[in-house]
């Protein structure tokens, strides 16, 4: 299906050409009439106009509808709102005052809504050198083979989530480089952004800062509303941000160390995390120091376990060349499946039923 344009109406000049430009920072294609008569066959159909001041002439009169944007340049007068009554525009916007309201309605349009929302999964490690980021990588990876995914890496002391996939060197935007102001179009983000394969990954950098908690929130509602997985690499170091993400997520997945100490050491990070969700599980990593069972660190904590994850040779080996090679069969791409089956019970779950 042929996803409908905004439709311009304006003639070709300076005015035109900033609308474009806006346009293209949203990340959506136009439709464009020179004058009314010329829009006549499409004006019902768009799922947003925008009219030049100097298009909106008395004739021909155009149905009544909404989602129509009256531009014009500097302050709008008298003149300017009686065009607007003439094309029945609701608002009217001046440019370049008004420039971020006109993103937000292209943004609007060309970030529609997916039939259903997608899942949000957050993985955190219990402790540090747990393997939640590899595992969040994995969930990402074998995601992305049945729809599209986003992986977004949350923590700004990681080194950069693009590193194990050998995405270090790829183009794109990392957490520093990116400017976010109001909402965020997936389209326009996803083609900024590294990816592997067909997964965008929005990494943090090796220096400059992490996300803020607004612009991470953002990111996060931008690809659920498009229909994404949203894959999240929690810190353990869980400012706002981070919590604001674990709140937001359908699952939390701690990744815990077979380990006493560790257990102790995720027990803080389930204090913190506790009073913000409740949507909770554990994937137990590592091998028994002590030959106590997997089960046992569950027990110690409280959620319930999903999966175990010891340790790959395979995978260890191409996490250090930077390849990242998910084998078909194994504890990881294992357990990165049982999470993604529990989010999709967790957010069927989610969804009423009406009877």
């Amino acid at each position: 299906m042929v996803t409908a344009r905004p439709l311009v109406v304006a003639a070709d000049g300076t005015v035109f050409e900033e609308i474009q430009r806006v346009a293209a920072v949203a990340g959506s294609e136009l439709d464009h009439a020179p004058d009314l008569s010329a829009a006549q066959g499409r004006w019902a159909r768009a799922p947003l106009v925008v009219v030049e001041e100097d298009a909106a002439v008395d004739r021909p009169a155009m149905p009544r509808r909404d989602g129509v944007v009256l531009i014009c340049k500097g302050a709008a007068g008298m003149e300017t709102w009686r065009r607007a009554a003439t094309v029945g525009a609701r608002r009217v916007l001046s440019l370049p005052d008004d420039e971020s309201d006109l993103t937000v309605a292209f943004a609007d349009v060309a970030d529609a809504p997916a039939d259903s929302p997608g899942p949000v999964v957050a993985v955190v490690g219990g402790r540090g050198g747990a393997g939640a980021s590899v595992l969040a990588a994995a969930i990402a990876v074998e995601a992305d083979r049945s729809g599209p995914a986003l992986l977004v890496d949350c923590d700004e002391l990681g080194g950069g989530l693009d590193l194990p996939l050998g995405l270090e060197h790829a183009k794109g935007l990392r957490w520093p480089e990116v400017r976010l102001s109001g909402r965020v179009s997936v389209p326009s983000l996803v083609a900024s952004l590294p990816s592997r394969g067909t997964l965008p990954v929005l990494s943090c950098g090796r220096s400059g800062p992490g996300p803020s908690p607004r612009a991470l929130s953002a990111v996060v509602a931008a690809g659920r509303r498009s229909g994404r997985t949203v894959v999240c690499d929690l810190p353990r170091h869980l400012g706002d941000g981070a919590l604001a993400v674990a709140a937001a997520s359908d699952l939390v997945v701690l990744v815990v160390p077979v380990e006493f100490r560790a257990c102790m050491a995720a027990k803080r990070v389930l204090h913190r995390l506790g009073s913000h969700t409740d949507r909770l599980a554990i994937v137990a990593s590592g091998h028994p120091v002590d030959g106590a069972p997997p089960s046992r660190t569950a027990a110690l904590l409280g959620p319930p376990l999903l999966a175990t994850l010891p340790p790959e040779r395979r995978v260890a080996a191409t996490l250090e060349t930077g390849e990242f090679d998910l084998p078909p069969k194994g504890p990881l791409v294992g357990a990165a499946r049982v999470v993604l089956a529990e989010l999709r019970t967790a957010t069927s779950a989610a969804i009423p039923t009406v009877a």
